[in-house]
């Protein structure tokens, strides 16, 4: 069970009988379109029986009597039984399995295979080891520690320490199967104006992240704190360069400051024409 507080607010069960991933992900989304209304967002995965689906729904009765208000109940639900048995919960039931399916059965005219669990099974063998092999590459060729094969790197992302680089290279080849290398421009590449040699015959394949300065002070000061490099001057100073550089290369670059990692990669997959390889 995984929890995300937040005082003063409703509460939002996201239940399945499966590792709740999906509705998770879904829900997350959809209440934070209301943004100035804070939620308590509890996770509930693995729901495959009756009796822990009751269990669940004694919780949820008792947290609409102490909320004082019903709770939201987001699920994914193969199995009818538990599904009628959430509909009884006092709570605002949205069963977004049957909401889908149903419509998706009668336009096609055949039956789903209500199978837990399908949308996070391993398919193919072959894109699978390709993914695997993706993620080996990008670890292998995070922070410009490898420049070896770089030549094989669908996509190097560079940009100053801690401008979000590597999650989104990780991202990239656990999600998509890219070959995601990155390279962190520091103030000796800066003194020099130019891109790193190794760099120059690599230009289709750069993409760059620049950040605030303020939130990369904050962000270097956890790591590093009260040191030059995470001096609030000094991430001016990175930031502007990085900047200045990438514009003189002709870089295309994105603001990485208040995006998540997922923003970030499909914004990279889409402003670097990349091919979406969906697992």
């Amino acid at each position: 069970m995984s929890i995300m507080a937040r005082p003063h607010g409703r509460t939002a069960f996201f239940v399945s009988d499966h590792t709740g991933i999906t509705i998770e992900m879904l829900g997350h989304s959809l209440l934070r379109q209301f943004e100035n209304l804070p939620f308590t967002e509890i996770t509930l995965p693995y729901l495959d029986t009756a009796e822990k689906a009751l269990a669940v729904v004694a919780q949820i009765n008792e947290r609409a009597i102490s909320d004082g208000v019903r709770p939201l109940v987001l699920s994914t639900f193969v199995n009818p039984e538990i599904r009628s048995i959430f509909n009884s919960a006092n709570g605002l039931h949205l069963d977004c399995f049957n909401t889908f399916i149903v419509p998706l059965e009668a336009e096609l005219g055949v039956r789903s295979s209500h199978a837990v669990g399908l949308s996070h099974r391993v398919g193919d063998g072959m894109d699978y080891r390709q993914r695997i092999e993706a993620v080996r590459y990008t670890l292998e060729h995070d922070d410009g520690v490898s420049q070896k094969n770089w030549q094989q790197a669908d996509i190097i992302l560079v940009g100053v320490s801690r401008s979000g680089k590597t999650p989104t290279c990780l991202y990239l080849a656990l999600q998509y199967g890219i070959y995601a290398a990155n390279y962190p421009l520091t103030p000796e590449d800066f003194s020099y104006r130019r891109l790193p040699s190794e760099l120059e015959s690599l230009r289709t394949r750069l993409f760059g992240f620049t950040t605030d300065p303020l939130r990369l002070h904050q962000i270097r000061n956890e790591r590093k704190p009260d040191s030059k490099y995470s001096s609030l001057e000094n991430c001016r100073y990175e930031v502007h360069e990085a900047e200045a550089l990438m514009h003189q290369e002709g870089i295309p670059y994105l603001d990485a400051t208040n995006k998540s990692i997922e923003e970030l990669a499909t914004a990279v997959l889409h402003q670097a024409k990349m091919e979406r390889r969906i697992y």
